[in-house]
C-alpha cells in the first residue's frame, strides 16, 4: 500500500476505532441510556462522504465487531449498520446538497430506523428492554450529529489536502 493510500485510509480507520471506544466506554446507567450511536453516525458520515469505498462492506464488518464486543446477537448491529449504510450510499448525491438542518433530520430518520431494527431483532429473539434504551440514543444523535459532521468534515478536508 502506498503512502498516499495509507494517508487516505488513516482518518477512516482512526475514526472507527474511536467510535468503537466511545461505544464501549463504561458510563453510569443514567448516561448509558442516552449514549449516542457513535458508530452509526461515523458510518453514515463516511458512507455519505465516500460511498464507493466506505459503504455497506465496512458497515457490515464494523457491525460484526460491535456485536462481538458487546455480546449481543451476532449480526444484529451488522444488519442495522448495513441497512443505514446502504440507504446513505444510495442517496448520497441527494443528501450532499442538503443544508445541515435537513441533513440532521435525515440522519435522525436513519438512526430511528437503525434503532427500530435493533428493537425488532431483540423482539424476535425474546429479549426485552425499556423503550428509553432504544429511543434515547436517537435523540442524543440528533444533538450530536451537527457537531460531529462539522468536526469530521474538517478532518476529511485536511486529510485530502495533505495527501
Amino acid at each position: 500500500m502506498s503512502n498516499d493510500r495509507a494517508s487516505r485510509h488513516l482518518p477512516i480507520i482512526i475514526s472507527l476505532i474511536i467510535g468503537l471506544a466511545l461505544t464501549m466506554l463504561p458510563l453510569p446507567r443514567a448516561l448509558d441510556i442516552i449514549r449516542p450511536d457513535w458508530l452509526a453516525l461515523i458510518i453514515i458520515f463516511w458512507a455519505l462522504s465516500a460511498p464507493r469505498s466506505y459503504g455497506v462492506g465496512i458497515a457490515f464488518l464494523v457491525g460484526i465487531v460491535l456485536d462481538v464486543s458487546q455480546g449481543t446477537l451476532l449480526g444484529q448491529h451488522a444488519l442495522g449498520l448495513t441497512v443505514i449504510a446502504y440507504i446513505t450510499a444510495r442517496f448520497h448525491l441527494q443528501m450532499r446538497v442538503f443544508p445541515l438542518l435537513q441533513l440532521t433530520a435525515f440522519v435522525f430518520a436513519l438512526n430511528a430506523l437503525y434503532r427500530f431494527l435493533l428493537f425488532w431483532v431483540n423482539g424476535v429473539a425474546g429479549i426485552s428492554a425499556p423503550a428509553v434504551s432504544y429511543w434515547g440514543p436517537v435523540l442524543s444523535c440528533l444533538v450530536i450529529w451537527p457537531l460531529l459532521f462539522t468536526f469530521m468534515s474538517g478532518i476529511r478536508y485536511r486529510a485530502q489536502t495533505r495527501g
